[in-house]
This record gives C-alpha cells, sequence and structure tokens, in this order.
C-alpha cells in the first residue's frame, strides 16, 4: 500500500521547486512509481486522493501540451504580482 506522508512529501517537494508561476508541476506517474518501487496506477490513485482530500488541486494547461498539472492548494505564485491564465480545472 501506497505511503500517503510520503507520496505527498515528494509531489510537495516538486511543485514547490518548480520555477513556474502559479507554482505547478505536471507529475509523471511512471517516474515517481519508480522511485517509490510501485506501479504506476498505484501513484495515480494516491495522488487522487490527495486531490479528494483537498491537499492537491488538479488543473489541466489550457495551451498545448495540455498537460494534467497539480499545484498545493493556497500556494500561487513564485513572485509578487504573478499571474497565470492559461491553467483550467480538470
Amino acid at each position: 500500500m501506497m505511503d500517503m506522508e510520503k507520496l505527498y512529501q515528494r509531489v510537495h517537494t516538486m511543485i514547490m521547486s518548480s520555477s513556474k508561476a502559479p507554482k505547478y508541476m505536471s507529475i509523471s506517474s511512471v517516474k515517481v512509481a519508480d522511485i517509490f518501487g510501485v506501479t504506476p496506477g498505484e501513484i495515480e490513485k494516491g495522488l487522487q486522493e490527495l486531490v479528494e482530500s483537498g491537499r492537491l488541486t488538479k488543473s489541466k494547461l489550457q495551451d498545448p501540451p495540455h498537460n494534467v498539472i497539480y499545484q498545493i492548494p493556497g500556494v500561487t505564485t513564485n513572485r509578487v504580482g504573478g499571474s497565470e491564465n492559461s491553467i483550467q480545472q480538470a
């Protein structure tokens, strides 16, 4: 069974290290699964649980390549006045 807290901490670190504004990350379940030694399906299920619990938000980029992205609620920018209008709820 996936350790949700470890998954959340890893994803949180990935998002916070993002240079994008607002802070977001397109997460590869295959790469994260390799790190944790589990299946990509377990990572996808874990990410969905984190979204359902309100610890992450899931959106989709409106512009190509239309990636599904994850954000931490309440963390919106890297800099004062930063804004991004190309994200829509997935």
